[in-house]
């Protein structure tokens, strides 16, 4: 029997749409979220849906000839609210809604911008706004929307290298004006930590399977947790606090979803240790990171070793047919979510007594 503390997932609204969802955002600081797309004459579309009376009505769309990928407000401030695109001809695009017009276009990847993050936007002392992007081509590039044309940094294989294709990226470390670090995932199980301040790579190693989704658990502090998903049921747990030249960071393995591929992981903006993954097959976990008594110890070298904490999972529910392929954590109210699966719907998600976790 489960306590009564226990979080349970609702589907609060079911909206079915007739063509493929790829990415789903709340805009900040409203009651509505963006839905990215295509049609099925492969043309790309952008949809803005508010949340009225209990029912989800669309109130604007935006077509255009290429298919849409994934976006982010992250580089936006709330006041300004663009919304950044990536497509599958490798085009990086600033979108004002309320204009309905770009703001800015680029396109430097040559092949299908498979994830996007931006950060800066809006919180103060953490750096300039940039965008991160990550390509089928096996590079990654970051971008500063306050200049045109090209990327400020590129990650890209050496020559003679065999180019890998890019599935996620993330911002995180970007506690100051100097600090920032992108994580990227690849098909080949590749997990690389690239700092931008020091243009170097920082960290790299091979998860085995493919890197579908990663997260930091808070991209404005100095790094805590990174999640990273992959196929076959899996994702890790970082604890990134500590580096040891050797070991790398220390990590907590789930390997126990037997639900195919975990789709996405997002970490809810209210308390950093609570997270939720998305699996192949429309279940979605609520699961909480327990810390050790002691976070590192030092070993007979004198070199401080990573100690990796415990996964509770406090919830489990299917709530699609197929596989869910985005989820976003409402910043404003605790619990609500808006979700796009494979099955052709959005969905409005509300988890209940997190407040207690």
């Amino acid at each position: 029997m489960e306590h009564q503390d226990t979080p349970q997932i609702i589907t609060h609204i079911e909206h079915n749409l007739n063509h493929s969802i790829f990415d789903c955002k709340w805009i900040p600081c409203s009651a509505k979220f963006v839905v990215i797309g295509c049609l099925p004459n492969g043309s790309g579309t952008i949809e803005i849906f508010e949340i009225t009376s209990g029912e989800v009505n669309k109130i604007k769309d935006i077509e255009r000839p290429n298919s849409y990928k994934c976006g982010t407000f992250g580089a936006s401030s709330d006041i300004e609210r663009r919304l950044a695109t990536g497509d599958f001809k490798g085009t990086l695009e600033i979108w004002d809604l309320e204009k309905t017009c770009q703001v800015y276009i680029t396109k430097e990847h040559s092949d299908i911008i498979n994830s996007i993050d931006g950060m800066g936007g809006n919180t103060m002392n953490c750096g300039a706004p940039e965008i991160v992007t990550g390509s089928r081509d096996g590079t990654v590039k970051v971008w500063d929307p306050r200049q045109r044309g090209k990327p400020v940094a590129n990650m890209q294989p050496m020559k003679g290298e065999t180019k890998r294709d890019c599935w996620a990226v993330a911002f995180g470390n970007s506690f100051n004006d100097a600090e920032r670090i992108v994580v990227a995932g690849y098909d080949n199980g590749d997990l690389k930590m690239f700092d931008l301040r020091t243009m170097s790579l920082r960290w790299e190693c091979n998860l085995r399977n493919g890197v579908c989704f990663v997260e930091f658990d808070r991209k404005d502090i100095p790094m805590n947790k990174l999640v990273a998903t992959t196929l076959e049921g899996k994702f890790h747990v970082f604890d990134v606090r500590t580096q040891n030249p050797t070991k790398g960071f220390a990590q907590v393995l789930d390997n126990t979803t037997k639900s195919g591929t975990v789709w996405v992981c997002r970490h809810l903006p209210q308390n950093r240790d609570i997270f939720v993954t998305c699996a192949g097959n429309g279940q979605a976990s609520l699961w909480k990171y327990e810390y050790p008594e002691q976070r590192f110890h030092v070993d007979g070298q004198g070199v401080a070793v990573g100690i990796p904490g415990k996964l509770n999972q406090l919830q489990r529910m299917v709530i699609s047919s197929q596989p869910i392929n985005a989820l976003d954590w409402n910043r404003d109210h605790l619990g609500l979510a808006v979700a796009t699966a494979y099955d052709q719907y959005v969905r409005v998600l509300v988890t209940t007594k997190l407040n207690l976790h």
